[in-house]
């Protein structure tokens, strides 16, 4: 992979797909306590808040399909700055609407918007990186900072749950603040993208730039273990709110503020797995973490039978074990998603990487709604305990499927 040559540096528009990436992160991740809150704050049916996942993540996923293929001739840094401009607006006119009918919007919007801000992001990863090593560096960091996002949005959800009825909802306006700020650094930003314009090929072949892609053996296998991880980290990040109040007995304020400790946890550990990956290889990496995740689970298990609800006022430091043991699940979480990521593009030309990127994303939307949908229908026919301990089948089958794509990538 070979990158543009940048006469002013590559700094500013790296800051720049950061803090628009942190952003999103902080929207995304926010369902889990969106969830919890719509149902507390505006009377809400459980049934009905566990598709919020799927208000955010289809958007991405037909965003993603309809114009990944597209942003090299739309404008990589055109298009987040649509997003910033569409998310901002959306953020500004939640405190005034107060409606689930609103909030659902509002997803969508951010899951649309997202489509674009990840294809932009990844493709432009090219751009402003000279090399493997390079590439999986700032995949790494990149998407270790998104965690951190993902960590600030949860400590804003969880501040304002402390609000009376729907004040929550003031957290949105500085969100808008953050997309204007990230707005106007992007757009202070140069980028060359000339070098992933392909001016000799026409709109309908822009347009059915994913197909050939999905006709390759590596991509498939690739795409099947992307959807397999989202699953697993969208059914324990969406729902491990309800986990600690229903399974747990811990008050709505708590259970949405220990959750924080999943992204931490997992911001944590996408900071520093590069050098990890650096030395031990990717595969020997996550297959190590699967093994980790799988334990954390069955270790937490058998911690949540028979508890009994907090006295009143008691704090974290009073929360059972198993509060604080799952989220760790983040940490060991933490490595895959980039790293298998990484490993595809660089297998791939440069010209390759918004289509594989969009590939990525649809897959990946559809991963997390299957996740989110399918964990909260056990919650409400199980237990949340039962829903968890089920996430153990996609965690063997997904180690099953990254064994498969190495072997692919090694006769790439």
């Amino acid at each position: 992979m070979t990158a543009a040559k940048h006469p002013v540096g590559t700094l500013p528009i790296k800051a720049a797909i950061t803090l628009t990436y942190m952003l999103f992160g902080a929207l995304l991740n926010s369902v889990g306590a969106v969830n919890l809150l719509v149902v507390e704050t505006l009377g809400v049916p459980r049934e009905q808040a566990a598709l919020l996942d799927a208000w955010k993540d289809l958007p991405i996923a037909i965003t993603s399909f309809l114009v990944a293929s597209l942003l090299p001739r739309l404008g990589l840094k055109r298009s987040m700055l649509l997003a910033l401009a569409a998310i901002g607006a959306a953020c500004l006119a939640m405190p005034s609407l107060q409606a689930f009918w609103a909030i659902k919007l509002l997803f969508a919007t951010v899951g649309a918007g997202f489509a674009l801000v990840k294809v932009s992001a990844y493709s432009m990863i090219g751009l402003v990186t000279h090399d493997r090593a390079g590439h999986a560096r700032f995949t790494n960091l990149l998407e270790g900072l998104f965690m951190v996002g993902v960590l600030g949005g949860f400590l804003l959800f969880s501040q304002a749950s402390h609000s009376p009825g729907t004040g929550w909802l003031g957290v949105y306006p500085s969100l808008a603040g953050l997309a204007a700020a990230a707005f106007v650094l992007l757009l202070l930003s140069p980028l060359d993208e000339g070098p992933i314009q392909s001016p000799g090929t026409t709109l309908r072949e822009d347009l059915l730039a994913m197909a050939p892609l999905l006709r390759l053996g590596l991509v498939v296998v690739f795409l099947l273990s992307a959807f397999l991880y989202v699953l697993i980290e969208q059914g324990l990040s969406t729902w491990l709110p309800s986990f600690n109040q229903q399974v747990l007995h811990l008050p709505t304020a708590m259970s949405v503020g220990l959750a924080v400790i999943m992204p931490a946890t997992t911001a944590l550990g996408r900071l520093a797995s590069a050098a990890v990956i650096g030395r031990l290889g990717w595969f020997a990496v996550v297959m190590t973490c699967l093994v980790g995740i799988a334990g954390l689970i069955l270790a937490t298990l058998p911690l949540t039978r028979g508890l009994a609800p907090l006295p009143a006022g008691a704090g974290w430091l009073n929360a059972p074990p198993a509060a604080y043991l799952l989220p760790l699940t983040g940490l060991l979480l933490a490595p895959i998603y980039p790293a298998i990521n990484s490993a595809m593009l660089s297998a791939l030309p440069q010209r390759q990487h918004a289509a594989m990127t969009g590939l990525i994303v649809v897959f990946s939307a559809l991963g997390g709604t299957l996740g989110s949908f399918i964990t909260g229908r056990l919650f409400a026919a199980f237990d949340g305990a039962t829903a968890f301990g089920l996430l153990l089948i996609p965690t063997a089958a997904l180690a099953v499927a990254l064994t498969r794509l190495r072997a692919r990538l090694s006769h790439a």
